[in-house]
Protein backbone atom coordinates (compact mmCIF):
# COMPACT_ATOMS: atom_id res chain seq x y z
CA UNK A 1 0.00 0.00 0.00
CA UNK A 2 1.69 3.51 -1.22
CA UNK A 3 1.44 6.01 1.46
CA UNK A 4 2.39 9.57 -0.06
CA UNK A 5 1.80 11.33 3.54
CA UNK A 6 4.59 9.29 4.89
CA UNK A 7 7.05 11.19 2.56
CA UNK A 8 5.16 14.81 3.07
CA UNK A 9 4.77 14.35 6.60
CA UNK A 10 8.85 13.46 6.92
CA UNK A 11 9.95 15.93 4.93
CA UNK A 12 7.59 18.80 6.44
CA UNK A 13 9.59 17.62 9.78
CA UNK A 14 13.25 17.67 8.10
CA UNK A 15 13.53 14.48 8.70
CA UNK A 16 15.55 11.84 6.92
CA UNK A 17 14.54 8.04 5.98
CA UNK A 18 17.63 7.22 8.78
CA UNK A 19 15.63 9.53 11.60
CA UNK A 20 12.53 8.34 11.31
CA UNK A 21 13.97 4.64 10.82
CA UNK A 22 15.20 5.00 14.13
CA UNK A 23 12.03 6.05 15.54
CA UNK A 24 10.52 2.86 14.36
CA UNK A 25 13.57 0.58 15.56
CA UNK A 26 14.35 -0.47 12.04
CA UNK A 27 16.51 -0.41 8.71
CA UNK A 28 16.42 2.85 6.74
CA UNK A 29 15.82 0.61 3.63
CA UNK A 30 12.97 -1.13 5.01
CA UNK A 31 11.44 2.27 5.91
CA UNK A 32 12.24 3.17 1.95
CA UNK A 33 10.30 0.38 1.22
CA UNK A 34 7.09 1.49 3.20
CA UNK A 35 7.16 5.06 1.57
CA UNK A 36 7.32 3.84 -1.86
CA UNK A 37 4.93 1.22 -1.12
CA UNK A 38 6.85 -1.92 -1.75
CA UNK A 39 5.82 -3.29 1.59
CA UNK A 40 2.97 -2.46 3.85
CA UNK A 41 3.63 -0.81 6.86
CA UNK A 42 3.00 -3.04 9.91
CA UNK A 43 0.28 -1.70 12.21
CA UNK A 44 2.35 -0.87 15.01
CA UNK A 45 4.58 1.67 13.34
CA UNK A 46 1.58 2.43 11.81
CA UNK A 47 0.56 3.78 15.16
CA UNK A 48 3.99 4.98 16.15
CA UNK A 49 4.04 7.04 13.02
CA UNK A 50 0.53 8.74 13.78
CA UNK A 51 1.37 9.47 17.52
CA UNK A 52 5.10 11.49 16.24
CA UNK A 53 3.29 13.59 13.83
CA UNK A 54 0.09 14.00 15.93
CA UNK A 55 -2.13 12.63 13.22
CA UNK A 56 -4.61 9.87 12.93
CA UNK A 57 -4.56 6.57 11.49
CA UNK A 58 -7.04 7.62 8.88
CA UNK A 59 -5.23 10.83 7.74
CA UNK A 60 -2.19 8.56 7.12
CA UNK A 61 -3.96 5.94 5.32
CA UNK A 62 -5.26 8.69 2.97
CA UNK A 63 -9.04 7.93 4.75
CA UNK A 64 -9.65 11.87 5.46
Amino acid sequence: MYLPRLRDLREDSDLTQRQVAEILGIDQRVYSTYETGKRDLPLQHLITLADFYHVTTDYLLGRI
